[in-house]
């Protein structure tokens, strides 16, 4: 029973080698405690050892290693211990913990107010960048409202009602194709967006509100896309720093879940790497800046991911999957800038919303 264990165990390891590893530098933090930006940033299923996995490819070194101060989140949900993106993404948007599937709204269906909703009221800039579609748990969980994140017309329809700046994401699909024939994009255009189909479009934009939404679901792959997800992220940043009042903003890499769940580690990898890259572009403007909080975190652990061996100096792990869903451990959360003596320790998901919420004082 043991040898046959043992080599079941060995079919399952599987061998990545980051070829070409990129480079990092260490970034000296602001010295200022003024918060008037932040930049909430959510690798979807990312755990410790997907960080480690991932520094250990890169020869050991990530961006994501500037960041001061380090803490564990706590992500169970009202009705379940292992929970999903819905539930732990409305935790960190709203500071309440939900039901399983729930998005933007308590356990009853309730609407909850997000930071984008009373950043907005205060009259700062708001925006989200993300790489999966827009009816997706995460960036519903900041700007829509439904007890379950697989009603996926209606979620998308709540785009028509929000307020917000700048989005970015893929989606289309149900934007303009669906059930009850209405054209969400010809909605928002009414009410004074820039409906924004291509990277270039988007690119030379330089006016107003915009929503930004060049493919149909998810963006390509990381092989693909490159940089598009830094790229969209700074232009974002570009857009809204013009508010004089500052400016909260969700970044997240959405597709390292998708590679947790297929099991697959040479994606998932090169998806935390993609995340980590914009990490970095978003903490050099941050310190150039001075008054910009950055928080990454997670909203839960997708697959079970343990790395068993490797070579650090040849940039090769070796990693077995657990699970092909979500495991309960907790998640780390890192800070860059003023505020982030906050984020040390143990935490609720949803005790991040209440940090940040008094740090931008809304």
């Amino acid at each position: 029973m043991l040898l046959f264990s043992a080599a079941l165990f060995a079919q399952t390891t599987q061998t990545y080698v980051l070829d070409k590893p990129y480079k990092v530098e260490r970034i000296a933090p602001p010295k200022g405690k003024k918060v008037k930006n932040v930049i909430l940033m959510i690798g979807d299923g990312m755990s410790l050892m997907h960080i480690y996995s991932a520094w250990t490819a890169n020869r050991g070194h990530l961006w994501l290693e500037n960041a001061q101060y380090t803490g564990l989140s706590k992500t169970y949900c009202t009705n379940k211990l292992i929970t999903d993106s819905g539930a732990g993404g409305t935790a960190l948007a709203t500071g309440h913990k939900t039901k399983y599937h729930a998005v933007g709204v308590d356990p009853d269906g309730k609407p909850l107010e997000s930071l984008c909703t009373l950043a907005k009221k205060k009259g700062l800039a708001t925006g989200i960048a993300v790489t999966c579609r827009l009816w997706d748990a995460t960036p519903a969980d900041f700007l829509c409202h439904n007890i379950d994140r697989d009603q996926e017309q209606e979620i998308t329809a709540d785009y028509a009602n929000v307020d917000v700046d700048y989005v970015f994401g893929g989606g289309a699909k149900f934007f303009e194709h669906r059930d009850d024939g209405r054209n969400i994009f010809n909605e928002l255009q009414q009410k004074g967006y820039h409906i924004s189909r291509s990277w270039n479009d988007l690119q030379q934009w330089n006016g107003g509100k915009v929503f930004a939404v060049p493919y149909d679901v998810d963006t390509p792959l990381p092989d693909e896309r490159g940089d598009l997800l830094a790229r969209a992220s700074m232009k974002g940043i570009e857009l809204m720093n013009r508010n004089k009042k500052g400016f909260f903003m969700m970044v997240e890499g959405a597709q390292l879940d998708d590679y947790g769940h297929f099991n697959q580690l040479d994606m998932l990898m090169k998806e935390t790497h993609d995340f980590d890259r914009t990490i970095g572009r978003i903490m050099q403007w941050a310190a150039q800046d001075g008054e910009t909080l950055v928080v990454v975190t997670a909203d839960h652990e997708t697959g079970g991911l343990t790395l068993l061996g490797g070579d650090l100096a040849q940039g090769k792990i070796e990693c077995n999957f657990s699970t092909k869903s979500h495991s309960g451990v907790m998640v780390p959360v890192y800070a860059f800038g003023p505020g982030w003596e906050n984020f040390s320790g143990f935490m609720e998901n949803s005790d991040i919303f209440w940090k940040i919420k008094k740090l931008m004082n809304l």
